[in-house]
């Protein structure tokens, strides 16, 4: 969260939603975070501070996924996964794997571009998590990564390599430099971070699964090993479970801090920043409060900055969205329309999975904030076909969403439906899909074809929809909301937090099926953190 300039103190979580796998660098005096995104598009996303704790979005380095043709449908868990990045040569470099894939690469000038096109640097399943590392003392490239069992059949292990110095490709096969088999109870070893500090060859690593795990420290002299291992931080007696996969970095006046996730259910992966230092005795990091992380520190040493966190809030103007918002696939033209008005103007598209959003993917989405909030949006649905809706959802492996549906009789009705989590083994609709969604609550009229939707979101990430179709509806008084269906609880996918989204869609059928107009997206945060 934000932290206030004159406050001495900053508290954690410093990004209060799902900011997977975070890596983090300084260049001069700013810092520069990016983050795994899966298989919403834009990825790869940029974030920029200058006090490590208030963090803005400046945009992203990935803006289609690759091969277009896999990723025109949506692939909520496959695609980006924790990405590394650094700064060699004048440039930026982002390394990820796709664990279908491969490890690619790209590269950029500066942080908000023009980034180059992916490029894939080794190619195979279940390469993931991967990081370069350029050696000024000797002028090696070396690049460092794990494994995925779902897609190789191996884990808890860290391949090496050399790397040419161009950062496009390997020199040779790999070798495994850490076998997490070998450490006596340490498993799921993975998200190295490679550095050089002190005459040794670091790799800060994760290990025990992203719900109870805690974070390594491996050192050696060479960089093929052999590697000696400690347990650097863990949950302790805190409440911040598996507090591990992250990044180091240095301030200008020679502070150290770790940025590192937290897995939150439907939130996500949350952010905190832990202070950090080199234990003089034995030369190892020493990370929190001597291993257990913090839930309140004092500021980093550098100038105070103001209050930021990335935007949330949009108006669209001129039909755009902003940069906190991705689609759950590839996007096509046609599914928003640039005009010289505010307003999000999406079209209803033709789809035979109208019954499922899982399966769409011209859903807008953005993050689920994981501090108790509410969430409003007006909405208009426009001239169109009977079948033709749209409205705000939550959505996640099972979902809910709230807006305006067209009728057979041409009328406008407000809907509410919902779609339960998908059962494991549970037959799938030919869409891969899990089967129809069902209403939540009773159609009603809503003859002005208008409505402000609004969900509030309470602790354990539980939902209360509400509408407002009256003549009210636009004016920003919020008078006339009445509740809507029972709560709903938010669930993640299986490595993604739920999401927002706004979405206009239609049955099959032929013609222009109508548009949709949202405007004055607003979240507004509840300063009671009550789930904490």
């Amino acid at each position: 969260m934000s932290a206030a300039p004159d406050d001495p103190v900053y508290r954690n979580p410093v990004l209060d939603a799902d900011w997977s796998d975070p890596d983090v660098i300084r260049v001069g005096d700013d810092f520069y975070l990016t983050a795994s995104s899966f298989g919403r598009v834009p990825g790869l996303p940029l974030l920029h501070s200058r006090d490590l704790v208030n963090w803005t979005l400046v945009g992203h380095a990935l803006h289609r996924l690759e091969p277009e043709g896999e990723f025109a449908v949506p692939r909520h868990d496959c695609g980006v996964w924790a990405p590394s990045l650094r700064h060699h040569d004048g440039r930026f470099w982002i390394f990820w794997g796709d664990p279908d894939q491969g490890i690619f690469q790209v590269n950029a000038p500066e942080i908000r571009g023009p980034w180059t096109c992916p490029h894939l640097v080794k190619a195979g399943k279940g390469l993931i998590d991967p990081c370069p590392l350029w050696d000024d003392e000797t002028g090696e490239a070396y690049l460092v990564h794990a494994w995925a069992r779902s897609r190789s059949g191996v884990k808890n292990r860290l391949t090496g390599h050399r790397m040419r110095p161009h950062g496009t490709e390997l020199l040779d096969e790999g070798k495994v430099i850490v076998d997490g088999d070998r450490i006596p109870g340490w498993f799921t070893l993975e998200g190295p971070k490679l550095y050089r500090h002190d005459g040794w060859f670091w790799i800060l690593a994760p290990a025990g699964g992203v719900e109870t795990g805690w974070q390594g420290a491996f050192r050696s002299r060479s960089f093929f090993g052999p590697y000696e291992e400690k347990v650097v931080l863990e949950q302790k007696d805190t409440d911040v479970n598996g507090p591990h996969q992250g990044g180091w970095v240095r301030t200008p006046s020679g502070e150290d801090w770790f940025l590192h996730f937290q897995q939150r259910g439907a939130y996500g992966r949350v952010v905190h920043l832990q202070p950090m230092r080199w234990d003089g005795g034995g030369g190892w990091p020493v990370i929190g409060d001597h291993g257990a992380p913090v839930a309140e520190h004092r500021r980093p040493d550098l100038p105070a900055q103001p209050s930021a966190a990335p935007a949330t809030d949009d108006d669209f103007p001129g039909g755009r969205p902003g940069r906190q918002w991705q689609w759950t696939a590839n996007p096509r033209d046609g599914w928003a329309t640039h005009h010289s008005a505010d307003g999000l103007r999406l079209t209803c598209v033709r789809t035979p999975d109208a019954h499922d959003l899982r399966a769409l993917p011209n859903v807008l989405t953005q993050r689920l904030p994981a501090t108790p909030c509410t969430v409003e949006v007006d909405l208009r649905l426009d001239d169109g076909e009977p079948g033709a809706r749209a409205g705000l959802a939550v959505l996640g492996d099972a979902y809910s969403w709230i807006g305006l549906e067209r009728g057979p009789d041409g009328a406008v009705r407000l809907v509410h439906r919902f779609a339960e989590t998908a059962a494991m083994g549970a037959p799938a609709t030919p869409s891969g899909q899990w089967g129809r969604e069902r209403d939540a609550a009773p159609p009603r009229p809503a003859p002005g074809g208008r409505a402000r939707l609004r969900v509030d979101i309470g602790a354990g990430a539980r939902c209360r929809f509400s509408y407002d179709t009256g003549d009210d509806a636009g004016d920003g008084a919020g008078e006339g909301l009445r509740p809507s269906g029972q709560v709903f609880a938010a669930t993640p996918w299986r490595w993604v937090g739920a999401l927002l989204g706004l979405v206009a869609l239609a049955p099959t059928g032929q013609g222009h099926a109508g548009t949709a107009t949202f405007t004055q997206f607003r979240i507004r945060i509840q300063e009671k953190r009550a789930d904490r």
